[in-house]
């Protein structure tokens, strides 16, 4: 995680706070900005983790944005967003510099993973010593490819299962066999993807990724495969596609359930064959690449609603790979979670934090539905929140409070002890030992969705049914808000007040 805010750039108020919202969800910092100008004096004037921005927007487009963003800090990542997107402006933009291109609406959870992706790579250029030999390549071409050093990354685990597969893992790494990870998001798909790398033979070779659900179907083919100079408007040069980037090494194909029926076709004669062919190129390129395909979907499903070609699934299914998601394997959520701590304070210059029983205990009993990355994020804003003290449950902020999202986390399928219904509120946390908490009918044993369905009833009666200063004491935006509200309604739920903002 970042200290340095990340920069929204966005006319659109709506999608800027949406943008805004979901970031901060997950933990990052963020500043928005209504136009390019406006962009472009914060930027000057303060240190930013990377910048979002839209394509098109009145008196200063997002790619004279780039240019100048570009000119100041190259090593900045800057991530464009539009609803009018094409190759040509695509290509354009990776041409200045631009990590990646994603069209609106977007699913938000794509969204998070190139956002930090953005974000890691920024960090692994940074830390990297430059390579002994390279062919030059422009700053966009780089960012554009997907490619950066492999570091020694860590799974951490105790867990038998867990163990077992990396077992697995290591002992076909040495083949050329192309592996299907089918597993939750937030499990490490992508990190149990560069660990096969690393033990396998092409540990030398380049380890390439490519989200395919993150690009529009003709961006993706261009990616994938590449043009040659002159095969469409904008493309002004030659392009390799991230099979010929990873010759020699690995491709990670990530969401590939997301993948067009079409260009299914098109990779399986890849897959086949050992060569592709360029948009608008003679002759097929050889290459010589190991593929790792992932997914959070159930593939073989998507096979019989004739969503995924059956010989591409068989193609791609030779080594099924199944991370276990964190809730099946709760011995490593106290590894995880030190390990999490120590990581991050030294990211940020903290001294490292004891974690309390009574934290442990909440963590022990959640869900994680976003798994080990949610459990990463929580135990950051843990750390920054404790102030160098005992990690205890109010610095966990976990459920309903601040910054939640519209979309409400799964009820855990059991109830949580105390603390974890003392996490949902410092005035819960000071009464965690009885039986109820205050006057809000919180009771030893209710689950968190619970908790937070009375605290926010609680509050609007407090300001009179007035969902604005309900919204602000309650420190989540008003959307957030009538989101949580509407769904209430939908289960039958009645409220005794007349609301209003």
């Amino acid at each position: 995680m970042v200290q340095q805010p990340i920069l929204i750039v966005d006319d659109e108020v709506e999608m800027r706070i949406a943008m805004s919202e979901t970031l901060k969800h997950v933990g990052y910092p963020v500043e928005t900005s209504h136009n390019a100008i406006d962009a472009l004096n914060k930027f000057k004037k303060g240190n930013y983790a990377m910048v979002i921005t839209d394509m098109t927007m009145p008196k200063r487009s997002g790619v004279e944005l780039l240019k100048d963003l570009k000119a100041l800090r190259p090593e900045v990542p800057v991530l464009m967003v539009t609803a009018y997107g094409t190759i040509e402006t695509a290509v354009e933009a990776m041409k200045h510099g631009a990590f990646d291109y994603i069209l609106k609406p977007f699913k938000f959870d794509v969204f998070t993973f190139v956002v930090e992706r953005a974000l890691t790579m920024a960090e692994e250029r940074r830390h990297a010593a430059p390579p002994k030999s390279a062919e030059p390549a422009a700053a966009g071409a780089m960012a554009a490819a997907g490619e950066a050093p492999v570091p020694e990354k860590e799974i951490i685990t105790a867990d038998p299962a867990m163990q077992q597969l990396l077992g697995v893992s290591q002992n076909i790494a040495r083949s050329k066999a192309t592996v299907l990870v089918q597993s939750e998001s937030g499990t490490g798909k992508e990190l149990l993807a560069r660990y096969i790398h690393a033990h396998s033979e092409r540990a030398d070779g380049p380890f390439v990724a490519i989200n395919c659900a993150a690009l529009p179907d003709t961006l993706l083919e261009s990616e994938l495969f590449g043009y040659r100079k002159g095969s469409f408007t904008g493309a002004v040069q030659d392009h390799k596609g991230r099979f010929e980037q990873a010759n020699g090494g690995t491709l990670l194909l990530d969401e590939i359930s997301e993948m067009a029926l079409p260009l299914q076709a098109k990779l399986l004669r890849v897959l086949q064959e050992q060569e592709v062919d360029r948009i608008g190129g003679k002759d097929p390129i050889r290459v010589d690449v190991r593929v790792v395909a992932t997914t959070n979907r159930d593939l073989f499903k998507r096979v019989e609603q004739g969503q995924f070609r059956e010989d591409l699934y068989f193609r791609l299914n030779v080594i099924p790979l199944v991370i276990p998601p964190l809730r099946d394997r709760k011995g490593d959520i106290p590894l995880l979670a030190n390990y999490f701590v120590n990581k991050h304070a030294r990211r940020n210059a903290r001294k490292p934090a004891a974690i309390g029983a009574p934290a442990m205990e909440v963590l022990c009993h959640y869900n994680w539905r976003g798994n080990v990355r949610e459990l990463e994020n929580v135990m950051e804003r843990a750390l920054l929140l404790c102030d160098a003290k005992a990690i205890e449950p109010q610095h966990l902020l976990m459920g309903g409070g601040a910054g939640a999202l519209s979309q409400p986390r799964p009820e855990p399928a059991r109830t949580m002890p105390a603390t974890t219904a003392a996490a949902a509120t410092p005035r819960a946390a000071s009464a965690a030992g009885s039986a109820t908490v205050g006057g809000l009918g919180i009771q030893v044993g209710m689950s968190m969705r619970e908790v937070e369905k009375k605290l926010i009833f609680e509050t609007l009666r407090k300001t009179g049914g007035n969902r604005t200063q309900a919204a602000k004491m309650l420190s989540i935006s008003i959307r957030t808000l009538r989101n949580k509200l509407n769904e209430y309604a939908a289960e039958g739920e009645q409220f005794d007040l007349d609301l209003k903002d």
